[in-house]
């Protein structure tokens, strides 16, 4: 087992406690000693949840292992279920736990509860967070989905089905802008003509999980958490599944097209209808100045694959790396990776990525918030795509990656670093210049003495000097502004010291040429 300051996943009993998190009327009872019991707080302080999550910890100590820990188990079990009521009781036990081998799940399948009990058997140190919170929502879905034949007549309502529903899986505590994309989804399968059956694990109860075969498909939304469970419910229930995840404006158009070939729903009039600003800026001339700008990717599978997706197709970027920690999807990066003809990075060692990171030197990094601090000690621009993440990255504001708005707000976090870093370049490129000076009063301040205009700048520096062809004037403008005023100065300097009265456009390039040897 390697130790390390920083891990991009925690242990499986983390990723339970996500789902337990999510859901309503459920109660996690965890066995862990002293010191297992930290990791509620990322909930409250980094997710800024208003509620502590739904676990009881058996907090044995060292003093209690020579004693009869399994009543220690039984008696937190008893108490759990007495004070909170759950409609459904998870139980598992801490990486620290699961060395003393006191089998809390069979402890608790042998005391005869009024409720459902799941008992979470979670191997810690041969997995991580991620596929601790995919097999507890699907051992959810086992525990209390019926086993029957594979059909609808199942349905309990006895409304008239108008529109086809669905069931959105996947979102879950510290999931990354889970809350939002909730919403974008929502609003996207309503203009569709999709109602929304059930989602799950946010904000679901036991029994919303046992309205889950009465939708007619499922929308696997993070696979990470839900692919497992989509899998079975299609083998069960006979429920399909929905595959791709809407997280650009390509994979978004895929997305609907997808439901439409699901749904029979022809979905064709929608497509064309997006409210992004992407796809402008990609056809503007503005996009030009990133065309081309070298990017290396990680995160976890999901937004990696769509984020490298959107940086190629969407913004003209080169990928120059991708990789992820979600062992269980390095099949799906290795496939991403050989569209953009670069070599997959499976890791979880953050040293590894910093590596290959330096070694590449791209011009932006999207990743998680551990690419975060790296891209900031190499002074490069990131934005967060991805899990882990910090409180910054649950913000209060709407702000979804998913849908055709959250497209809008991937363009803003990923360009503005861009463009930020080239507006800074280009200050301390020209700070010699008067325009640029730290002594220059701000350019908005024009009657301040220190400003001159371009027109008053070229009738005091040009007394004597070379004149200008109407033609060599005209290429002059072609100059962006910012640079303009020094083209000219060398330009004239040039004509000067070789004798030229008038400078015409060859003698303009010819100055060019020289002084950018």
């Amino acid at each position: 087992m390697q130790l390390t300051v920083w891990t991009y996943e925690g242990p499986t009993h983390v990723g339970a406690m996500r789902i337990a998190t999510s859901m309503r009327d459920v109660h996690y009872v965890l066995h862990a000693p002293q010191g297992d019991t930290y990791a509620d707080l990322l909930f409250t302080m980094i997710e800024r949840r208003t509620a502590r999550p739904p676990v009881t910890y058996t907090t044995f100590q060292a003093r209690d292992l020579g004693g009869d820990t399994a009543d220690l188990v039984k008696r937190t079990l008893r108490e759990a279920y007495d004070r909170f009521t759950p409609s459904l009781l998870l139980v598992g036990e801490s990486c620290t736990a699961e060395l003393i081998q006191d089998q809390p799940g069979s402890l608790a399948s042998s005391m005869d509860l009024p409720v459902p009990v799941v008992a979470l058997e979670l191997p810690s140190y041969s997995r991580k967070e991620n596929w601790g919170a995919s097999e507890t929502f699907y051992h959810i879905a086992r525990t209390l989905l019926p086993r029957g034949p594979a059909t609808h007549e199942h349905r309990t309502t006895d409304t008239p089905v108008t529109r086809p529903r669905a069931n959105v899986l996947g979102p879950s505590a510290l999931g990354f802008r889970c809350r939002d994309d909730v919403t974008e989804i929502r609003r996207l399968l309503d203009h569709v003509g999709v109602d929304v059956n059930v989602v799950a694990p946010e904000g679901a109860s036991p029994d919303d999980i046992r309205r889950i075969p009465d939708a007619d498909f499922n929308i696997c939304l993070y696979p990470e958490i839900a692919l497992t469970t989509c899998v079975w419910l299609e083998r069960a229930f006979a429920q399909p599944f929905v595959k791709t995840v809407p997280i650009g404006v390509g994979a978004t158009r895929d997305f609907i097209a997808e439901i439409g070939r699901v749904t029979g729903i022809d979905v064709r009039p929608f497509v064309g209808t997006e409210q992004s600003r992407l796809p402008w800026y990609s056809r503007s001339v503005d996009s030009t100045y990133l065309t081309g700008k070298r990017v290396f990717v990680f995160g976890d599978a999901t937004h990696a694959i769509a984020a490298a997706r959107i940086a190629s197709e969407e913004l003209g970027f080169e990928i120059v790396g991708i990789g992820t920690y979600s062992r269980e999807f390095g099949r799906e990066i290795r496939e991403a990776a050989k569209n953009y003809d670069v070599d997959a990075l499976i890791t979880d060692d953050y040293l590894e990525v910093e590596a290959r990171i330096t070694a590449l030197a791209p011009e932006l990094v999207l990743g998680t918030q551990m690419e975060r601090h790296i891209a900031k000690r190499l002074g490069i621009p990131c934005a967060v795509i991805s899990a882990p993440c910090h409180v910054q990255d649950f913000p209060a504001r709407y702000s979804p990656q998913m849908g055709f708005e959250g497209a809008n707000v991937i363009f803003d976090t990923w360009v503005h670093p861009l463009m930020m870093g080239l507006e800074e370049h280009l200050l301390t490129m020209f700070r010699g210049d008067f325009e640029f000076s730290d002594g220059a009063a701000p350019s908005h301040l024009a009657n301040t003495p220190a400003v001159r205009s371009e027109s008053e700048a070229r009738a005091e520096d040009t007394r004597g000097d070379p004149g200008w062809t109407p033609d060599a004037e005209q290429e002059l403008k072609k100059i962006p502004f910012f640079v303009r005023g020094k083209a000219r100065r060398n330009t004239e300097t040039f004509a000067r010291e070789r004798g030229v009265a008038l400078i015409t456009v060859e003698a303009l390039y010819d100055a060019k040429a020289h002084f950018g040897r």
